[in-house]
C-alpha cells in the first residue's frame, strides 16, 4: 500500500532512502531474484522527520540516489520510492462504512486523522487501504506532509528518475512478509521500531515506536517492546503469534532466543539471501526488507 503519483504497471525497480544510505534492487526478468546496490549518504545530508525538512543537502541527496540507481536501473526510470518510517505516520482506523465515492472516502479518512496528527492534515498526502473488518472496514492510512513528499520526489527527479510509487519502509516491507496465519513483523531503523500484526493477509496492528538504541537494540529490549502488541493481540482475537518476522538487525541471531522465549513464536529473518543475486555479495540485506517487499507486493 503507498500513494501512486502515475497510473501504470508497478515498476521492477524500487529504491530506499534512510539518513545513512541509498538502497536499491531491480528484480530480476523471471521475478525471482532481486539485484540490489547500496551507496553511503554522506552525514547529516538527510534527517527523516514528520514535521520538518528531511533533505539538507539536495546535492549529496539526488547524487548518491542517481549513482546508486544508475548501478543497476538499466533502461528503467520509473522507480517505487520507499521513504523512512520517520517521515510518514502510519495509522488504523476502524469504521462502519465507508463512502463508495473514492473522494468522499478520503475525505472521511482525513478527518478521522486531523486530532492525532501533529500537523495539518489538509496540507498532507493521505494514501489508504480499506480491509473487511468484522463489524465494518479497517483502514490502514498513511500519511506525511506534502512538502516531505515532495522534496523526496523532487530528489528522484533531478536524479533522473520517475518516483511513481511512493511507500513508508515497513509498509514497504510487509510484502515480503507471509501474512495468512498470525504473524508479527518487527522491523529495526536507526530511529525507529515498527510492530505490525499479519492475520488472513490483513494489518491486525501497528505500531511505530522510537527507538534510542537503533539497530544496536539487544533481543531483551526488543522482545521488551513487542511483549504488550503480543499481549493485545492474543487478548483480542484470542489466538497466538505463528511466526516473527524480524527485519533491521545486523545481528538477528542474537535477538531470535530473546523473542521466542517471549511469545513461543518461530523467529525468522524478513528477508533471507536467496532473495538475492550474486550483486548482493557486499550489501546489507537485513537492510533490505523495504526493497524486497515492495517489489514482491
Amino acid at each position: 500500500m503507498g500513494s501512486k503519483s502515475n497510473a501504470g504497471p508497478k515498476p521492477k525497480l524500487a529504491c530506499e532512502i534512510a539518513a545513512d544510505r541509498v538502497l536499491a534492487g531491480r528484480l530480476s526478468d523471471g521475478g525471482n531474484a532481486v539485484e540490489c546496490a547500496s551507496y553511503e549518504l554522506r552525514s547529516g545530508s538527510l534527517v527523516p522527520d514528520l514535521t520538518e525538512a528531511n533533505v539538507l543537502d539536495k546535492t549529496a541527496v539526488f547524487q548518491t540516489i542517481r549513482d546508486t540507481l544508475d548501478s543497476i536501473g538499466g533502461r528503467s526510470r520509473d522507480v517505487i520510492a520507499v521513504l523512512p518510517d520517520a517521515a510518514v505516520r502510519v495509522a488504523l482506523l476502524d469504521f462502519e462504512a465507508l463512502p463508495s465515492n473514492r473522494q468522499e472516502a478520503e475525505a472521511v479518512v482525513r478527518f478521522r486523522l486531523k486530532k492525532s496528527l501533529p500537523f495539518d492534515v489538509e496540507k498532507a498526502r493521505v494514501s489508504y487501504h480499506a480491509q473487511v473488518a468484522t463489524g465494518g472496514m479497517r483502514v490502514v492510512a498513511a500519511v506525511a506532509l506534502v512538502s516531505i513528499i515532495e522534496e523526496y520526489e523532487a530528489a528522484f527527479r533531478q536524479a533522473g528518475y520517475n518516483p511513481g510509487f511512493v511507500m513508508p519502509s515497513t509498509l514497504a516491507a510487509l510484502g515480503a512478509a507471509d501474512g495468512s496465519r498470525p504473524a508479527l513483523v518487527v522491523k529495526v531503523d536507526e530511529r525507529t521500531t515498527s510492530i505490525v500484526i499479519l492475520d488472513k493477509e490483513q494489518v491486525l496492528l501497528f505500531r511505530t515506536l522510537e527507538n534510542a538504541q537503533g539497530v544496536a537494540i539487544t533481543g531483551e529490549q526488543l522482545a521488551e517492546e513487542v511483549y504488550p502488541s503480543v499481549v493485545f493481540f492474543q487478548d483480542t482475537y484470542h489466538t497466538n503469534i505463528d511466526k516473527i518476522f524480524v527485519a533491521g538487525l545486523p545481528r538477528m541471531g542474537e535477538a531470535a532466543p530473546a523473542l521466542q522465549a517471549q511469545t513461543g513464536a518461530q523467529v525468522l529473518e524478513l528477508v533471507g539471501a536467496l532473495q538475492f543475486d550474486d550483486s548482493a555479495s557486499a550489501i546489507p540485506k537485513w537492510r533490505m526488507a523495504g526493497i524486497v517487499g515492495a517489489l514482491a507486493s
